[in-house]
């Protein structure tokens, strides 16, 4: 294991300049785009510039990538819905409970890591959700989610002997819900 964990450090270290600028455009790509794996780009990130820097710019760049989508979704596709949302009651009722969710809901449902972004993003998108509302809860969800796949992905096995990492990950969350709970009442969102 040891020897691999050293090939894929040696892999990252060589990436020159324009693979790094490509790794930065996939994370705010997989905020639209699906498959393509998240954790692995921000552990790049991590590994080249460091726990803090790499946390930094994974957030922000996660960050545009789901500003991005809400974007693309209300203005180009929300019409097409609203026109839909006449004939289907179902559709609807979906739609006016995401629009209406609260803020630490979304927040922690965004703080899970197995949570697929995109589909949050389309989901507010499509939604009445206000934008205040939606990056608010990007800001503060995407905190504990970066670091999990940043620390998960620099050190998988370091994690797995060394459970500390993991439970502030957890307590991040949990901090993450309670302020969001609190800026849900200030705000009434």
């Amino acid at each position: 294991m040891e020897n691999l964990y050293n090939l894929i450090i040696d892999i990252i270290n060589k990436m020159d300049t324009i693979g790094l600028l490509a790794n930065c455009f996939l994370i705010i790509f997989e905020s639209i785009i699906p498959p393509l794996p998240l954790g692995l780009f921000i552990t790049v990130l991590f590994v080249n510039y460091g726990t803090l820097l790499g946390f930094f710019l994974s957030w922000i760049l996660t960050i545009i990538g789901c500003v991005i989508a809400y974007f693309i979704f209300k203005n180009i596709f929300k019409k097409f819905i609203d026109k839909r949302l006449k004939k289907h009651k179902r559709l609807k009722k979906y739609i006016s409970i995401v629009s209406n969710i609260k803020l630490y809901n979304l927040v922690f449902i965004l703080s899970i890591p197995s949570t697929p972004a995109f589909l949050v993003n389309i989901a507010a998108g499509l939604s009445n959700m206000p934008f205040k509302k939606f990056l608010l809860a990007i800001i503060i969800g995407k905190i504990p989610l970066v670091l999990f796949w940043g620390l998960i992905g620099t050190g998988l096995l370091e994690t797995l002997r060394n459970p500390k990492a993991l439970l502030g990950v957890i307590i991040l969350v949990s901090i993450s819900y309670i302020f969001s709970r609190v800026i849900n009442k200030k705000l009434d969102l």
